[in-house]
């Protein structure tokens, strides 16, 4: 933790000034000894900022397994044996881009059937319709029986069954002919052929395995305070403005990829088991360098939390009782007050218990303070990633000059024990 390494570095700066001043000899005299040793200490200028309720941005980063859920396995549906195969394995396909060729020809000579079925059900139902209509008119003349008309019109009625169904049967034909030719139904990118040309196929047998790849969806869980949160801030934005960003460890040193994208699901119910909510992220993979089956960490950008109490991490020390910052009464002295903390959003650290709306907290460098110390109250500009860096400049700064000096004191005394042999 950033916050105790630094408290040990403080203690050991002290550490290496007490062993120079011993290094050197520089004891102080007693003439040299300051005057009056009850004399207050003088006002300790540091930043200083009063707590308020604010709304804190953060980061989070959630781990998942990428995956595609486009991800379409092609199989024959219907049989034949395969005649061609017409893309090579690893290659992009575009959607509705011809794969597979299984025995056309064979299909091609059902649909011929079936149409000839049907001009000779349109044939017969033409002939019936002209029988029905001349009993109609014979009926009206009396030249033949009531039985007669109604046997011409059930004849009617069976030739207009028969067309129905050559002209269904005939659908079916050319639907079976389609699947004869296997099309991409997805963009993405096409595996090894499961199927060698030559072979035979039966209907549901697979072929290949496309995988979409641009865009990619991943699928992650929220833990449910962060889907609470995530929730309250949906009222007054919506999903794809929250910005994702997903990072793919690479192999070895290297950096991995990045992608970045935006929230476009959030879960409606918290899972039992595990507490937590489904949510799923897009990100643009034009080149297809990020691939489904990956682990990766995704973060989402823009979260916030509301009415929280925070300080800059750089306040926070480690005392005794745990984690603590400084307090200043009403005389402007420090008085530690150990808190209970939150979550880490950037230089801020959000806290849970400890302090109040209204108390002043000093949020400089710790350094050199402790309870009781009388301090002069600087303003503080609320930057306070500025703040951190400025302290570790400061504090480099004097291990640098505490090294040197170490050095510089370690030399003469060298020489000394050198004479003295």
């Amino acid at each position: 933790m950033k916050i105790l390494f630094r408290h040990g570095r403080h203690i050991l700066l002290t550490v290496a000034a007490g062993l120079l001043l011993a290094a050197c000899g520089q004891d102080d005299s007693p003439d040299q000894a300051p005057q009056g040793g009850n004399r207050e200490r003088p006002p300790h200028p540091v930043e200083v900022v009063e707590i308020t309720k604010r709304d804190i941005a953060l980061e989070k980063a959630y781990a998942s397994l990428l995956r595609s859920d486009d991800e379409v396995t092609l199989v024959a549906r219907v049989t034949g044996f395969l005649e061609e195969r017409h893309f090579e394995p690893g290659q992009m396909v575009e959607r509705g881009q011809k794969l597979y060729t299984i025995e056309p020809d064979l299909y091609q000579a059902a649909v011929n059937q079936r149409e000839a079925d049907l001009q000779s059900a349109r044939a017969e139902l033409a002939r019936a319709q002209r029988d029905a209509e001349r009993f109609e008119r014979l009926l009206n003349q009396n030249s033949v029986s009531r039985q007669q008309v109604d046997q011409a019109r059930a004849e009617l009625g069976v030739a207009q069954a028969a067309v129905a169904q050559a002209e269904a049967a005939l659908e079916s034909a050319r639907i079976d002919l389609g699947y004869a030719e296997v099309t991409a139904p997805v963009s993405g990118r096409i595996g090894l052929s499961q199927v060698n040309v030559g072979n035979l196929v039966s209907s549901g047998t697979a072929l290949a395995t496309i995988t979409p790849l641009d865009p990619l969806e991943v699928r992650f869980q929220l833990p449910q305070r962060d889907a609470f949160e995530l929730r309250h801030q949906l009222r007054e934005q919506t999903l794809e403005e929250i910005q994702a960003v997903l990072r793919v460890p690479g192999a070895g040193a290297a950096e991995g990829e990045m992608l970045e994208g935006h929230l476009d699901f959030l879960g409606s119910r918290v899972d039992e088991a595990t507490s937590t909510v489904q949510a799923s992220a897009t990100f643009a993979n034009p080149d297809g360098r990020v691939l489904p089956g990956q682990f990766a960490r995704v973060s989402l950008v823009g979260l916030r939390r509301f009415d929280v109490l925070a300080v800059p991490e750089i306040a926070i020390t480690q005392g005794l009782m745990g984690p603590q910052v400084f307090v200043l009464d009403e005389d402007d002295v420090a008085r530690a007050r150990t808190v209970d903390l939150g979550e880490v959003a950037g230089p801020w650290q959000i806290i849970r218990d400890g302090l109040e709306p209204g108390e002043r907290v000093v949020v400089g460098d710790p350094a050199g303070i402790e309870p009781g110390t009388p301090i002069e109250p600087q303003p503080f500009d609320g930057d306070a990633e500025e703040l951190g860096e400025e302290v570790e400049q400061a504090e480099a700064e004097a291990e640098r000059e505490a090294a040197s000096a170490m050095d510089e004191g370690a030399a003469p005394a060298e020489a000394g024990e050198d004479d003295a042999t």
